[in-house]
């Protein structure tokens, strides 16, 4: 059953990841405008995987500790939803993301927001729909090709093909989300339709 302990470590987690969301645009802000010097892409880069991998431990601690939550449930999605979202949004301003890779970051961010709606829908009916593994691969596919944008130019210098590999990855978090996504709707859709 479920605590409402707010201030448990896995929450915590949670919280921390939203605070990262503006944090990693800051980075791109630094100067008062939008610019992507190396030094900011570093910095969004840095903050992007250490929340990326409280998305990993908030989860599989609330589990082990047995410090699940009500708050942690409905923070968790909306706390991806939110880091996913503001980079995917600042990738496209800076043009890292840009031409036809601006389809895969709108498919993306549709099927997100889809998505929520119909969880919000079926959670008023009672109605529980879980997380495919596929799901959970996509998002790991998704959070590595915004790793690799976010590194983007100053990745390049690097190795050459660091932002080319970020949007091949988010093509394929992209053609995956479309499949989830229909995958979500379709399961949902026998308890929408009266």
């Amino acid at each position: 059953m479920p605590k409402n302990n707010a201030y448990s470590l896995p929450n915590i987690l949670t919280y921390a990841r939203i605070i990262a969301v503006p944090l990693v645009v800051v980075c791109f802000f630094l100067e008062g405008r939008l610019q992507s010097s190396d030094a900011a892409r570093w910095g969004a880069l840095a903050i992007f995987a250490i929340a990326s991998i409280t998305d990993f431990l908030d989860g599989y601690l609330a589990r082990i500790w047995k410090q699940t939550s009500t708050i942690g449930r409905m923070l968790d999605p909306i706390a991806d939803k939110l880091l996913v979202s503001a980079c995917l949004l600042l990738l496209a301003a800076d043009g890292t993301i840009a031409g036809w890779s601006l389809w895969a970051a709108i498919i993306i961010l549709c099927r997100e927001i889809l998505v929520s709606g119909l969880r919000e829908y079926l959670a008023e009916l009672k109605v529980s729909v879980p997380v495919s593994q596929l799901a959970k691969w996509k998002t790991t596919i998704q959070m590595i090709a915004i790793a690799f944008l976010l590194a983007g130019p100053a990745g390049d210098e690097i190795v050459p093909v660091i932002t080319i590999f970020g949007i091949i990855l988010l093509w394929i978090a992209a053609l995956i989300t479309l499949y989830t996504g229909w995958d979500y709707f379709r399961a949902g859709l026998k308890h929408v339709v009266d």
